[in-house]
């Protein structure tokens, strides 16, 4: 038997996701249940249910949205710092090494 081919990924809009949280949390469905009926993975339903129970303070094992918009935003400004760094020390390196 050969693997089932990958979906290709798609985007959703947080207010898709909200309202897939919300349908799971009504309790008369099962994450599987409600992935299938929505032609999402269960994988993808429980991660969206994770990060709205982390964004509202019923779990504290992870970041919340606002914290990983953060992280990546810092991750962002260091790299760019990190390459301000090192064009700078090229700089310095070619200015010390001409002959004046």
């Amino acid at each position: 038997m050969g693997k089932k081919p990958r979906r290709p990924r798609r985007a959703f809009t947080p207010e898709f996701k909200a309202e897939i949280v919300e349908v799971c949390r009504r309790g008369d469905r099962t994450m599987a249940q409600v992935a299938r009926d929505f032609d999402l993975t269960e994988t993808a339903v429980r991660e969206w249910v994770r990060q709205a129970d982390l964004d509202n303070g019923t779990r504290s094992d992870g970041l919340t949205s606002e914290e990983r918009d953060e992280l990546a935003r810092l991750r962002r400004e260091n790299r760019r710092l990190r390459e301000d760094v090192d064009i700078l020390r090229r700089a310095t390196a070619f200015f010390v090494l001409m002959p004046g």
